[in-house]
């Protein structure tokens, strides 16, 4: 936050006054709307005509998605099923990646495979008895030399359960909170689109992993609870925009007709954001090796399913909640504080208040 409203502000306000950027602007990017913003200005397409239809989609992959999670079940990581984990000291540095290769040859392809320590190695798998546990340290000590058993745990099913059950009430709060946010930061038509587009995201989310056959564990669960935050980060733009153009036009259009050059008007920031943390994410996926690739895999999903949601779940089912219910349109303030409190008599006019146009991103150069 402290980089996005200082750091950058102060490097691009000094980048925009050097000499050289002055003589060619579009060097900066910031010397027009770009192309994205311009073509959706020009052309204005009605993307909320089909609201409807977008809901269909939606859950549609819900649907897809929910059958995934009944037909095929969720593959629970060793934190929730229990376990065994056990931990080696080798004389020489072992790879976790070449370990959890030789690791997985001998049957073990979900094994968690970490560093630990002092160049100490972690391994926790499933159903692991004495003599499988044997074959796992002599394929260590072929990597790392002499090795030396220094922890050997059981994680039982009670201690499972219980990190699932906790797991659970986690999202349940997150999406308590999110609720009680939006509601309270906008409206309860907001906010309860706002949930089931976060809920949306959630269910695809699982049921894609589900369908994939891959490990729902701890690493999973963070991804979860960081995508649930990028939903409602890209559905709060859209409100919020929402909001504004909704004061200042109550009366000029319809609402459906305000979602809609409000959506057009945070596309080319919602693409934007999600591209540069795609280019991470992937690159994570491809070189982060396989302890980071769910994660990564994740997060790429949670990016896609939340930028459709934020414009094509939310804000139709807005529309549909706004249908029916009574709540005015909200007003737009014109005064400002100071101007409220003052007890001096005016004596000039206030000055109007300017309404930024469709393709109009308020940056000034």
């Amino acid at each position: 936050m402290l980089s996005a409203l200082v750091v950058t502000r102060v490097l691009a306000e000094w980048a925009v006054n050097r000499r050289s950027v002055r003589r060619h602007p579009q060097v900066s990017g910031m010397a027009n709307l770009g192309r994205v913003r311009s073509w959706l200005a020009a052309r204005n397409p009605d993307l909320m005509r089909h609201g409807r239809r977008w809901l269909a989609i939606s859950a549609i992959a819900v649907v897809v998605a929910v059958s995934g999670i009944v037909a095929r079940g969720l593959n629970f990581g060793v934190e929730f099923t229990g376990g065994r984990l056990m931990e080696y000291s080798t004389s020489t540095p072992v790879d976790p990646q070449q370990a959890r290769a030789a690791i997985a040859g001998l049957g073990f392809p979900r094994a968690v495979v970490q560093s630990s320590g002092n160049d100490d190695l972690t391994v926790r798998a499933q159903n692991l008895s004495n003599d499988k546990e044997t074959k796992i340290r002599a394929a260590v000590a072929g990597l790392g030399g002499q090795t030396t058993k220094i922890r050997d745990e059981l994680i039982g099913p009670s201690l499972g359960d219980e990190l699932r059950q906790k797991a659970l009430i986690a999202l349940g709060v997150a999406l308590a909170a999110q609720l009680l946010y939006l509601a309270v930061r906008f409206r309860w038509t907001f906010g309860a689109a706002a949930v089931i587009a976060m809920a949306h995201d959630v269910i695809i989310l699982v049921g894609i992993f589900a369908w994939l056959g891959k490990p729902i564990d701890g690493v999973f669960l963070a991804a979860l609870l960081t995508v649930i935050g990028y939903s409602v980060n890209d559905t709060v733009v859209v409100f919020d925009r929402v909001r504004e153009m909704w004061a200042s036009a109550a009366r000029k259009m319809p609402f459906a007709q305000v979602i809609n050059r409000a959506v057009l008007q945070t596309v080319p920031r919602t693409v934007n954001t999600g591209l540069g943390a795609v280019f991470i994410l992937s690159a994570l996926a491809l070189l982060g090796g396989d302890s980071l690739t769910d994660f990564a895999v994740a997060l790429l999903i949670g990016i896609a399913v939340g930028t459709y949601s934020s414009m094509f779940t939310a804000s139709p089912i807005a529309i549909e909640l706004q249908a029916h219910s009574n709540a005015p349109p909200p007003r737009l303030t014109t005064k400002s504080p100071a101007a409220a409190t003052s007890t001096r008599p005016r004596t000039t006019q206030a000055r109007p208040v300017r309404h930024r146009e469709p393709g109009d991103s308020g940056a000034r150069i």
